[in-house]
């Protein structure tokens, strides 16, 4: 074999190793972790609710108690009845998801203070929780009524439904808070 040719296999191979050694061991080749599986439809569904939950339960401890009763126009809902509201719809989710019938129980009048009114909804979001894993993956695709629509779903379609009823009822709070001269604690700088 002539020398050139010798040298150019040897070259090649040079160059063919050093970019294979490159794409394994280079740059980004450390950031490349096993990724973790897909989320099942109830865990993205249980992460969801209990991601639209934190952000009203944040508004609802830090909105001050002396402005509960406000309300942007006279039309509106109060601070206080759209947080109950909210949680009311969640427990018509939970009562469905459990096979019971659900019950109305977002009058302001039996929940006075701030604080009875921060605890209703901290207990609606964990009993949807609660109801989304006892029903698990299997307990999803469960056909459901719907008790104001009356139209017949899947239980995960439910609970997407009011997830998206929650996020509505969360901008709206926001307009409050600007409203009203305040920041509301998601748009705040992070400490």
């Amino acid at each position: 074999m002539r020398p050139a040719v010798r040298r150019t296999r040897w070259v090649f191979t040079v160059v063919l190793f050093a970019l294979l050694s490159f794409a394994t061991f280079g740059p980004g080749a450390s950031s490349q972790k096993a990724q973790p599986p897909p989320l099942t439809q109830s865990q993205a569904l249980l992460q969801s609710w209990n991601d639209i939950g934190r952000k009203l339960i944040a508004m609802a401890e830090d909105f001050p108690e002396e402005k509960y009763d406000f309300r942007p126009a006279p039309a509106q809902r109060t601070f206080a009845e759209q947080l109950l509201h909210v949680a009311g719809s969640n427990d018509l989710f939970s009562d469905i998801a459990r096979g019971n019938k659900p019950v109305d129980d977002e009058d302001r009048a039996h929940y006075a203070g701030k604080s009875a009114v921060v605890a209703y909804l901290k207990k609606s979001f964990n009993k949807g929780a609660a109801a989304i894993t006892a029903k698990g993956e299997a307990g999803m695709s469960e056909t459901v009524v719907d008790s104001e629509s009356g139209q017949r779903l899947p239980l995960v379609a439910l609970g997407w439904e009011l997830i998206e009823h929650s996020g509505e009822h969360y901008g709206q709070l926001v307009v409050y808070y600007r409203v009203d001269g305040l920041v509301p604690p998601e748009s705040r700088p992070r400490k």
